[in-house]
């Protein structure tokens, strides 16, 4: 953010923050907001926030279980089969069941008794699906946040007098104990990040009780092992909560999700295979984070 100096003294004030507009909708079962810099316009916002809004109910209507009218549930019911599904419904369950394959089945599409669930990636792949469409409509500065899964794009920054374009945006992460404060702060995109050309994170995605935790389960947990657990591996819950920043929302997503199923394997295993950073609330409070969320 840049200084500016007062015109009556000469002394350097303080920064200003950015102007900024933001719209929000419900779907999905949270709350969607999209926000942009105010120099874009109150129409511009309205009507990338209709486009946006969409696109999540459209996905919605097909992958939601808690409608059931929705081709989730009707496969859920079995009254079609998978190899009969929507191209969508086939390419996201492939998509998931390759994540599945590289997390060592910490991931998965399946709930423990069977039924295809991909609560666990839809919300991710809708906001990746929506931040294409705002950078089609030739939207460069903007931050899209879906029940704490955050994906930017540029800089808050853009076009505010006395504010630098190079600016994050900053993203917070609750406390899984207290809603009301949060626990840390990062930042997301920045100078030149559209489509994460200067290899900026772009995304964060939180995961665990504190959040929508129903589409978690156990790793290795089986239909016989009871409800579902948004926790990690089988016994004590290793981590209470999750958030992975990373350059995509859908990498962010899914790792939180395997993460807080499969326990501190998995974290080893996401931190040493893949370029993301880490904050995990363990089950008694304590913080475990990569050196990017100690800075």
């Amino acid at each position: 953010m840049q200084r500016i100096s007062d015109p009556r003294t000469g002394a350097e004030a303080p920064p200003q923050p950015p102007s900024l507009r933001a719209r929000t909708f419900s779907c999905m079962g949270t709350v969607v907001s999209l926000t942009l810099p105010s120099a874009s316009g109150a129409d511009e916002l309205v009507a990338a926030t209709a486009v946006v809004e969409r696109l999540f109910a459209g996905l919605d209507e097909t992958f939601s279980l808690y409608r059931a009218d929705s081709e989730a549930s009707r496969l859920a019911r079995a009254e079609i089969k998978l190899p009969d599904a929507s191209g969508e419904m086939r390419r996201l369950y492939a998509d998931a069941v390759g994540w599945r394959l590289l997390t060592e089945g910490a991931f998965t599409p399946e709930r423990p008794d069977g039924v295809l669930d991909l609560s666990g990636i839809v919300k991710g792949y809708a906001i990746q699906e929506a931040g294409t469409s705002l950078l089609a409509l030739g939207l460069r500065d903007w931050c899209l946040n879906a029940g704490g899964d955050v994906l930017v794009s540029g800089s808050p920054g853009a076009g505010s007098p006395g504010s630098g374009s190079d600016e994050p945006w900053r993203a917070g992460i609750v406390d899984p104990q207290d809603r009301r404060t949060l626990i840390a702060g990062y930042p997301l995109g920045g100078a030149n990040s559209a489509n994460g050309a200067n290899g900026a994170n772009l995304a964060l995605a939180t995961s665990g009780s504190a959040e929508r935790g129903d589409h978690i389960w156990a790793a290795g947990a089986g239909a016989g092992a009871g409800a579902r657990a948004a926790s990690g591996v089988r016994g004590a819950p290793a981590f209470r909560q999750v958030s992975v920043a990373a350059a995509d929302i859908v990498t962010a997503d899914v790792l939180a999700t395997a993460i807080v199923a499969g326990g501190m394997p998995m974290l080893d295993r996401a931190t040493d295979g893949w370029n993301i950073e880490v904050l995990a609330v363990q089950a008694g409070g304590e913080l475990l984070a990569t050196p990017g969320f100690r800075r």
